[in-house]
């Protein structure tokens, strides 16, 4: 064996003896060299799940700076990384044969060395962990996707740009920017970190965590153009529906064993997120009693029920976040019936009761909360619609390919932000210089306030009776948001939401949580009538022809 030129030695060898040997075979390929570069050394190669890897660490490190778990980025998220390569056969495994697009060519055998493209070094250029596993990847892929790049008219900076927009192959999960997001969730989730998905996504609009224009953060000899920009750029607001869905088909084609279980003492669970929203919903503590009641009556509190097994879809996933809002909306049904009608008046009935009481808190009046949540709510409402509209969805830092065009290029950019400071010292709307500093809670409820603004220590006792010891609800009836639920597999989900069909208290309750976890109500109504069916399921099952009121 001889080398035909020097090739400077990497550190990342291993030797290895091997007794399949064929004499008078000339050597193609010895490990990898430099990467190649343009001759202005202005760029580099690079492949599309390069890029990706660079997101993934972006966004490990921001989670580990808001308080995140130091594990996830080296032992958890680098491991679902390294498992997605290898089941997607772009690292870690050796590339059948005619298994590459069919209009691809492949590796000479009879070609040299120096003309034997170089092999992405996935793991070493812009790794998650400093990892000393071995990396192999298919000469013959490298070989192809660099011949399609080159011969191919649609312009792209990375190697495999076009290849990778090509129809996706069966069997394979393509790599998209919302699927960074189900990476990171799914890693939280393994470690039953204290971020729910509606946390994460509101984080990532906030621009904690990198997810618009995140190729900012490439190096400079990577160059992004024509194909990835499609690729890598962001124009729209992460989905939740899409990140949890995404999450559960990536577990399910990594082949996850069961996550660890969620049990009554994780963040995750029912009773720990109800008392959270509780919280910021500014609602009586008292009501946490009854929502834990309510989470053990439906089971919806075992760990078999909210702990995840990836590719068991015979087992319903579970939207952490939208089940605890739903068993709370689901409590104040049963105590306050939300029918335009019922709550008022037990709202006269606390007042008159709070004029005699002569105990330590006063009485919960539904009538005041609303008025102070609704204030509260529309005002905060109306800072994120306008926050949304002003957002540039161009990235501050222009895109430029080449030297020539680059001054041209910076000029005009800096036209473009001299006239938005202009026009914003004219309309008074000058944007905040500092991002707000990131927080678990949206609303912020103190007892010390002397406004009387906050209810979290009002008693329910004013709307509720005693009845063999117990504390019940006054209200005897109950009515159902659906007489019979839709199948999630046909419809998508388990019922359809209409405003104009439901009371507006019910309305205005679906909408202050749809604002906490900035999802649509209609997700929230759906998981709520899951819950009515569940808990009223013997006296649904005796009564095949009913009215929409039950007896609770």
């Amino acid at each position: 064996f001889y080398l035909l030129r020097c090739i400077p030695v990497l550190q990342r060898t291993r030797e290895v003896v091997s007794t399949d040997f064929i004499s008078n075979v000339r050597v193609h390929t010895v490990s990898k060299g430099l990467r190649k570069q343009d001759k202005n050394g202005e760029s580099c190669e690079w492949y599309v799940c390069e890029g990706f890897q660079l997101v993934l660490k972006k966004q490990a490190e921001a989670l580990e700076d808001l308080g995140v778990c130091p594990q996830m980025k080296d032992e958890v998220l680098c491991n679902f990384w390294r498992r997605y390569l290898q089941k997607s056969k772009q690292a870690y495994c050796n590339r059948p044969a005619g298994e590459t697009v069919k209009e691809l060519s492949v590796c000479e055998s009879n070609s040299d060395v120096d003309s034997e493209p170089e092999r992405p070094s996935l793991l070493h250029f812009l790794s998650l962990s400093e990892s000393d596993g071995d990396l192999s990847t298919d000469c013959s892929f490298a070989s192809s996707a660099s011949k399609v790049s080159e011969s191919t008219s649609v312009c792209s900076g990375s190697v495999d740009g076009s290849l990778y927009l090509m129809k996706n192959q069966k069997g394979k999960l393509r790599m998209t920017m919302p699927m960074t997001l189900s990476f990171c969730y799914m890693a939280l989730l393994w470690l039953r970190e204290p971020m729910t998905l509606s946390e994460l996504l509101r984080f990532v609009v906030e621009g904690h965590i990198p997810y618009l224009n995140v190729f900012l953060h490439f190096p400079e000899k990577m160059k992004l153009c024509g194909l990835d920009l499609k690729i890598f750029c962001v124009e729209s607001w992460p989905v939740y529906e899409e990140v949890h869905n995404k999450m559960l088909e990536l577990a399910a084609f990594l082949d996850l064993p069961r996550f660890p279980d969620i049990t009554d003492s994780c963040f995750l669970h029912p009773n720990m997120l109800c008392m959270k929203y509780l919280m910021e919903a500014n609602l009586p503590d008292e009501l946490h009693h009854w929502t834990c009641r309510v989470v053990k009556k439906i089971h919806v509190g075992e760990a078999d029920f909210l702990t995840l097994v990836p590719g068991n879809k015979s087992i319903r996933s579970v939207k952490y976040d939208v089940l605890a809002v739903a068993v709370i909306i689901v409590v104040l049904k049963l105590l306050f019936l939300l029918d335009d009608r019922y709550e008022w008046l037990l709202s006269d009935f606390a007042e008159e009761r709070n004029k005699t009481n002569n105990e330590g808190g006063p009485y919960f009046v539904l009538r005041k909360w609303y008025k102070v949540i609704k204030c509260t709510l529309d005002a905060e409402q109306k800072k994120l619609d306008e926050e949304k509209a002003k957002y540039l969805w161009r990235c501050a830092k222009p895109l430029y390919y080449s030297v020539q065009k680059k001054a041209k290029v910076l000029k005009r950019r800096q036209m473009v932000v001299n006239l938005q400071n202009q026009f914003g010292k004219l309309s008074g709307s000058m944007r905040p210089s500092e991002k707000p500093k990131p927080s678990s809670f949206q609303f912020r409820w103190s007892e010390e306030n002397v406004d009387g603004n906050c209810f979290h220590g009002h008693s329910l006792k004013g709307v509720l009776q005693e009845k063999c010891g117990l504390l019940t609800a006054r209200n005897p009836d109950y009515w159902l948001c659906t007489l019979k639920l839709c199948s999630e597999k046909v419809c998508g989900r388990a019922a359809h939401y209409r405003e104009v069909d439901f009371p507006q208290s019910y309305h205005f309750v679906l909408r202050l949580f749809s604002f906490l976890l900035r999802i649509q109500p209609s997700y929230i109504h759906s998981e709520v009538c899951v819950i009515e069916h569940k808990l009223f399921n013997k006296k649904l099952c005796k009564k095949p022809k009913y009215k929409t009121r039950l007896k609770k």
